[in-house]
């Protein structure tokens, strides 16, 4: 089993900055790519970007590509998500994943899934 926590989200205003973190433990070597996703109230849960076991690979969406930078601390067992420029509709509970299927938007593709962390961004 991997188990991922998600921290550091809150309230901040638009514009601003945060940096999300996901950290794992347990059999973390089952789920080598991590990816962010997010859900916004009455919304679909949609892709944010991914991250593979070594870090040399990522991917991003289109609303995160410009904004957002997912990294990864091996020594730590962390993936963080540093979001900038941050707008109104970027507020969500943020959901960190784990998966042995590669870096993708696919979200069956991860089988470990944290708690999830608010972002809310007042305008």
């Amino acid at each position: 089993q991997v188990q991922l926590i998600e921290s550091g989200g809150g309230l901040v205003e638009a514009g601003g900055s945060l940096r999300l973190s996901c950290a794992a433990s347990g059999r973390t070597f089952g789920a080598p790519a991590t990816g962010w996703f997010r859900q916004a109230p009455g919304k679909d849960r949609e892709f944010v970007a991914s991250i593979s076991w070594s870090g040399f690979n990522t991917f991003y969406s289109d609303i995160a590509k410009r904004r957002f930078t997912i990294s990864r601390d091996s020594d730590k067992n962390t993936v963080y998500l540093e979001m900038t420029n941050l707008k109104p509709e970027d507020t969500a509970v943020y959901y960190c994943a784990g998966g042995a299927g590669g870096v993708t938007s696919d979200a069956t593709r991860y089988g470990y899934w944290g708690q999830g962390t608010q972002v809310t961004v007042s305008s």
